[in-house]
């Protein structure tokens, strides 16, 4: 993510962190258990991990995540939210329930049922 010079007010800031395909479903994620970049690769259908790698890179960077390295061999490393990541999926979990609920009125139930969201 490349910071602005100048922001008209704070949400662009948060905008520009969690924007793109991709960021926002790294989150919830994370938010329901740490993962190794594998785990994450796998959990998110369609995401190559090219894209991958640089999103978490721009999460790091932005403090949204952070990423623990074990010793030993072979090298693992988990990644995790942090608090600011953590008050980021609050905000993201508030989307899903809306989701959630145009899915219903839109009389999508049975792939939320498939999905476990019902």
């Amino acid at each position: 993510m490349k910071k602005r010079n100048e922001y008209t007010c704070p949400l662009e800031m948060t905008h520009d962190v969690i924007r793109g395909k991709w960021k926002t479903i790294i989150i919830w994620q994370l938010g329901e258990s740490n993962c190794s970049l594998a785990e994450l690769e796998r959990s998110i259908a369609g995401i190559s991990r090219k894209m991958l790698v640089q999103h978490l890179n721009e999460l790091l960077a932005c403090g949204v995540i952070g990423k623990e390295i074990s010793d030993g061999y072979p090298l693992k490393s988990e990644y995790y939210l942090t608090q600011r990541g953590k008050k980021l999926f609050e905000a993201i979990s508030i989307m899903q329930s809306v989701g959630i609920e145009m899915m219903v009125e839109d009389h999508r139930e049975e792939f939320l049922k498939e999905k476990g969201l019902l």
